[in-house]
Order: C-alpha cells, then sequence, then structure tokens
C-alpha cells in the first residue's frame, strides 16, 4: 500500500513477523524522488551548492573511497547545474575503474587520488591546502556530504512524510542524515539511527556536533544502534546476505547491502527482540545507497 498526498511516497510493509509483535513498518521511498540523485544525497548538496553558487565557486571538490556513492552524487549534481566536479579517492588508481569511479568520470567527474595516509589528513589546513594549489580555487565538501548545511537540507523531510509515525529509521555511516531528521522531528517522535561501521560509538559525537552547529543544540530524540553493521562498512556476512535476499522474494525490493539492508535487517532483528513496544509504527527511509 502506498501513500503520497503530497509528500514523498511511502509504503506499509505487510510482513507476518513484524505483524506478531504488534510493529507497524513503513518505507519511506525517499530514493525515488529522483533516480539519478537519490535521498539524502541530494538532500545533503541541496544547500551546499547553493552556498557556492553564492559565493562564486565554479568547482566542487570532495572525497570518497573507491566505492563511494557520495562521489557518483557529486557528480551528478555537478552536471546539472554546471559546476566542474573533483572527486579525491582514497588509494592508489587501478584501471579499468570499478562501475562506481567510472560512472563518476561520465558525469564529468576528474579522479585524483591520496594515499591512504594522506588521506586520513584530508580535513587539515596543509592538505587542503595542497589540493586547492593542485586544482584552483573550490568548494570542499566533506566526505559523505555531512557537513551543518546538509543537515538543514535533511531535517526537510520528516515534514514531508504526510503518515503517522512514532520512530523514523535511517542507516548512519557519517551521521548527517541521522543529524537532520533527527532535528526536523516534532512532537514525541524520536530518530534511530543504524550504524554501517564496526566500531562506530565516535558517531555519537559526530551527530551531536553537527546539530550544535546547525540548529545550535543538540537534540535528545535520537540514537544510534551500533549491534549491526555485519563486519564493518561494506562488508557482508551470510546473514545479511539471506536476509536481503529472502526480502526480495517477499517484498519485491532490492536493498542494498551497504546502508538500507543493514537498516532494515536490524528493524526485524530489533522489533522480534522486543526493542518496540506493540503498536509502535517505524518510518524506515530508503535512502538509496547511504
Amino acid at each position: 500500500m502506498q501513500d503520497r498526498r503530497g509528500g514523498v511516497a511511502v509504503e506499509e510493509l505487510r510482513d507476518e513477523r513484524l505483524g506478531r509483535v504488534g510493529v507497524t513498518l513503513l518505507l519511506v521511498r525517499d530514493d525515488l524522488v529522483d533516480l539519478e540523485l537519490p535521498g539524502n544525497k541530494a538532500r545533503k548538496l541541496k544547500y551546499n551548492l547553493v552556498e557556492a553558487r553564492g559565493h562564486g565557486f565554479g568547482t566542487l571538490l570532495t572525497f570518497g573511497g573507491a566505492y563511494s556513492n557520495h562521489l557518483r552524487a557529486v557528480a551528478v549534481a555537478g552536471r546539472r547545474h554546471g559546476f566542474r566536479t573533483i572527486g579525491i579517492v582514497r588509494g592508489e588508481e587501478h584501471l579499468p575503474l570499478n562501475p562506481s569511479l567510472a560512472y563518476a568520470a561520465a558525469q564529468g567527474m576528474t579522479l585524483a587520488y591520496l594515499d591512504r595516509e594522506t588521506y586520513r589528513r584530508k580535513h587539515t589546513d596543509t592538505v587542503l591546502a595542497e589540493l586547492k594549489r593542485a586544482w584552483g580555487e573550490c568548494y570542499v565538501i566533506p566526505e559523505g556530504g555531512s557537513n551543518a548545511l546538509a543537515v538543514r537540507g535533511c531535517a526537510e523531510l520528516p515534514a514531508e512524510i504526510d503518515v503517522e509515525y512514532d520512530v523514523l529509521c535511517c542507516p548512519v555511516g557519517t551521521g548527517g542524515t541521522l543529524a537532520g531528521l533527527a532535528g526536523g522531528l516534532t512532537g514525541d517522535r524520536r530518530a534511530l539511527g543504524v550504524a554501517v561501521l564496526k566500531g562506530a560509538g565516535f558517531l555519537v559525537d559526530e551527530v551531536t556536533e553537527l546539530q550544535r552547529q546547525t540548529f545550535g543544540t543538540a537534540t535528545a530524540n535520537w540514537r544510534i544502534d551500533l549491534d549491526h553493521h555485519f563486519g564493518g562498512y561494506a562488508k557482508r556476512t551470510p546473514q545479511l546476505d539471506a536476509f536481503v535476499a529472502d526480502f526480495h522474494r517477499r517484498h519485491g525490493l532490492v536493498l542494498d547491502p551497504v546502508y538500507t539492508g543493514k537498516l532494515l535487517a536490524a528493524l526485524f532483528d530489533l522489533a522480534e527482540q522486543g526493542a518496540f513496544a506493540p503498536g509502535t509504527r517505524l518510518a524506515a527511509v530508503i535512502t538509496g545507497s547511504g
């Protein structure tokens, strides 16, 4: 069942495993708003592009791993809006390019590479100055796109969901989406993020700081689940693969195992553990690929 009513598409998932514990799961199909620039990627970039244009920048420079969907998104946004794009990739170049980097390059993005030691220092003034000397004046977007402007864009989503829910859920990589969603909630609603990284306790501080930068203070209506990373970022286990395959058979939706697969697997597991009171309505944001 799908409900648009002027907002983002929402589908109620019928699954007897959730029915047995009295939990309703709604899929917020933010991935369908723009198939080329889905979900939180477009929201994170929205106000960054306005800022870049307003300050006269013609080049966007950003960072990502070899399979980064963020690099793809910036490449698409740059092509659409007339920006030159530079993608700084962690590690060494490997040819032929994998599908993610090949797609970014096909959109016009220039790819450059930083060794892993230098990449870890990419946020420092020294490295940024070196990059600007190499590529000229550019608007720098952080890895994953998460900054205060990105949080502001993500904070607009809750108002677009025109159905009743109690908990708004999303995968968490860099924290920007969760920071924004929680900041945009009203009333007693709360947000739950599922970390897709191993050892991701630091994300609590990241989300807190992003909210402070955006809203002036952190909200108290969110938490992060750290126990459903399935081995770490972009890692998979037989358990996760089985869940994703079974979900596809049952519901016809192919989940991205890096982000949305882990999110949905976590919600089913938590529901079956009794983590949600009977009658709870969960809204899971399908972000595309994070």
